[in-house]
């Protein structure tokens, strides 16, 4: 058995990671694109979701009922998804039925249909995903924060886009942003599970080898290194439950602040998860901020939000609040606790016990097939697998001075955007 990583990259630019885990017969491929929202330029935001979109309507060799079929049909299951930095298609199944997903990613890869009707089919579709979610108190929210956290970068825009650019984006747009983007040089596969790795490199080598480089330019942003202001933002809706978001600009995943983030919020709030597959849960009983907030009553919940990007992007505190509980109050001891963790020291028993929860949670999220394969081309997108082999390691060596200066640059009550959802008429 080789349980670890083997790199090989074809000649036309494609990257294979391998991982042999034979202790079930399963296999699970995840494809990866790298292009996301951050991508996209003005008049054109959703424009890579709604291309995933298409990738389900089939191809000429696999029609789209047969698609779904052939995996379904053995037990297997498939889906995508799609976020700031890249976009992924995974299939995991018994691995005697491998064949099959690595053939349809790799005729998905350049011979996808655009059909004229499908595509606008699926306009509706997005669109009422949008309108969807324009109804959910913290899609509103996290839309307005968004686009008062950065000026010009993508990352302002949520990975659905705009109602207006989904309204307008044709057909040839989305076919042009999928000849540009779904190419071996733009892509890396990542495998993981019962299989041999000589022949399935093989297998790939064969399926891929035929499509070409892509050359298209990909535009690249400008990051957006800090936050140069601090504004409230309040919205109302219907509902009985208050919203407080306070958002503070995050490192990049591949730098040494973003690790000391990750044990600082296991501190405050607990530990996020990094993982979109999920995998267990660890409670945040003796974090900071629940003990503050919660165990007072003054919140019914508290939680933080990381997310590995590319570039720096948004660190978000989330506390729920009855109605006739005051904003102001839990914005006051989430200030107070911050400031407290600035200006004393942290015990090293404090900081072993949020580490040995953020260890938990990214243990739990990486015990199936399925997320073995997923965290080897996740961490490929912002770093390389190494990130994810080096994770625990990494978080094991932050620092109490790492965490207190970490905090003193990064959380500057100037530096942040503060959100509140509430009810009509509530002023607490």
């Amino acid at each position: 058995m080789n349980s670890k990583v083997e790199s090989h990259i074809l000649e036309n630019g494609l990257t294979i990671l391998t991982k042999e885990l034979h202790h079930v017969p399963l296999v699970s491929q995840w494809v990866w694109y790298r292009v996301g929202s951050r991508n996209e330029v003005k008049g054109k935001t959703g424009i890579s979701h709604w291309v995933e979109h298409m990738q389900f309507k089939g191809t000429p060799k696999y029609p789209v009922i047969v698609l779904d079929q052939a995996i379904s049909r053995d037990g297997g299951v498939w889906n995508a998804m799609t976020s700031l930095d890249w976009t992924t298609y995974f299939e995991t199944l018994p691995s005697h039925r491998m064949d099959i997903a690595l053939d349809l990613e790799a005729d998905r890869m350049g011979n996808s249909i655009f059909d004229k009707d499908e595509t606008e089919l699926e306009r509706t579709v997005v669109i009422s995903e949008r309108e969807g979610n324009e109804n959910e108190p913290l899609f509103r929210l996290g839309e307005a924060v968004q686009q008062s956290a950065f000026e010009s970068h993508p990352y302002k825009n949520q990975v659905i886009g705009e109602l207006n650019d989904l309204k307008t984006i044709s057909r040839d747009d989305l076919y042009r942003h999928y000849r540009d983007h779904y190419a071996p040089n733009h892509a890396l596969i990542a495998i993981a599970g019962d299989f041999e790795t000589d022949q399935v490199v093989n297998k790939i080598s064969e399926l891929y080898s035929g499509i070409e480089r892509q050359k298209a330019a990909v535009h690249i942003p400008t990051p957006e290194p800090e936050l140069k202001k601090s504004e409230k933002i309040e919205i109302e809706g219907p509902g009985n439950t208050i919203y407080l978001q306070v958002s503070y600009r995050s490192p990049s995943a591949n730098t040494d602040d973003f690790f000391a983030l990750a044990v600082l919020d296991s501190l405050l709030t607990g530990p996020s998860s990094l993982s979109m597959m999920g995998g267990g849960s660890v409670s945040n009983k003796t974090s900071r901020l629940y003990q503050a907030l919660v165990e007072k009553d003054l919140a019914v919940s508290i939680s933080g939000g990381v997310q590995a990007t590319i570039d720096p992007y948004l660190y978000e505190m989330l506390a729920i609040l009855p109605p006739e509980k005051s904003t102001e109050t839990a914005l006051k001891i989430i200030d107070q606790e911050i400031t407290r963790l600035k200006q004393e020291k942290v015990s090293q028993q404090e900081i072993a016990r949020a580490v040995k929860q953020a260890k938990a949670l990214f243990a739990y999220s990486s015990e199936s097939i399925t997320n073995q394969a997923f965290w080897l081309g996740y961490a490929s997108m912002f770093a390389d697998f190494t990130w994810f082999e080096t994770y625990i390691q990494r978080i094991e060596q932050v620092s109490a001075e790492q965490i207190i200066n970490f905090a003193q640059r990064c959380l500057a009550p100037d530096q942040r955007i503060i959100g509140i959802y509430r009810p009509p008429n509530n002023r607490n």
